[in-house]
């Protein structure tokens, strides 16, 4: 089984008037001003994991400031899960900085079948993820779920780019020890993180850090596959960040870095469903 675990859903509104979308979010207007950023409708992700023998996708929005916004991507999301049950895994996205209506919105949310809370991201939504104070009921409700979290991080050297942000491995490692036992996905390799893990209190602490690999092919060079699987190989997450990176390219880019046949079945599908409970129920 394939699972990519890192893909973003517009509704056709969003993708259909972009400009106005622009306005509402300045987040969204740094990584979406440029008419060729490319955006995802459920049609076009069906039509790409078919392409590349993809099985199932988890599936969010985008992580908007605006709470409105965030329920009304939530709301196609959960549409997008109904269309297609054996195909997508939905995340429920929330602002924290909205407190109880945030809470509330993950309890609708998870309620209604969604598996996990994200992506959230810190730099576009006005907070901070060592924020204890403010990430606590977050927290609480990912426990009370059993489910993950999953946030944007970011190298904290190397190139810039839109929406880069500055979720370092320094600020995780915060969170992480102020909720140690939460399940927590970082994007984007955790920026780094994994290499920490060689510390051994680093590693005790990142016992439920999970790494997914959006985006790896515009960051780093094929070989981080089969370096990252010696270090920490059990928590790697197969991910795009579709539509940026079509799962083709990325699988392709898998097979061709020297990983081991074992690594790329953990990988690609198997560390995945270990992580996701919904995965474990009956029919699943």
């Amino acid at each position: 089984m394939i699972i990519d675990f890192h893909v973003h859903l517009f509704p056709p509104e969003v993708v259909a008037q972009r400009e106005k979308f622009l306005e509402r979010d300045p987040w969204f207007n740094l990584l979406y001003a440029n008419p060729k950023a490319a955006m995802a409708t459920v049609e076009d992700l069906i039509q790409a994991m078919d392409e590349a023998g993809v099985d199932k996708a988890v599936v969010f929005g985008f992580s908007w400031c605006d709470v409105g916004l965030c329920v009304e991507t939530n709301e196609y999301t959960l549409e997008a899960m109904r269309r297609y049950p054996e195909r997508l895994i939905g995340f429920c996205n929330v602002n924290p900085t909205t407190g109880e209506h945030a809470v509330r919105e993950i309890r609708r949310c998870v309620e209604a079948g969604m598996c996990g809370i994200g992506e959230l991201m810190p730099n576009g939504q006005g907070f901070s993820l060592d924020d204890t104070e403010l990430m606590a009921p977050i927290a609480a409700a990912a426990r009370a779920y059993d489910i993950p979290i999953m946030t944007h991080t970011s190298e904290p050297i190397g190139h810039d780019y839109a929406g880069k942000g500055t979720v370092s491995p320094r600020v995780v490692y915060r969170f992480v020890q102020a909720f140690p036992e939460i399940k927590l996905v970082c994007s984007h390799w955790g920026g780094g993180l994994p290499f920490y893990e060689l510390m051994p209190e680093v590693r005790r602490a990142m016992r439920n850090v999970y790494y997914d690999t959006a985006a790896s092919p515009l960051l780093y060079e094929a070989r981080i596959f089969p370096l990252m699987y010696e270090l920490v190989g059990h928590k790697i997450l197969f991910a795009t960040d579709f539509a940026l990176i079509h799962p083709k390219r990325l699988i392709a880019h898998i097979r061709e870095s020297g990983l081991s046949e074992e690594g790329q079945r953990a990988v690609l599908g198997e560390n995945a469903r270990r992580l996701l409970t919904c995965l474990h129920q009956p029919g699943a």
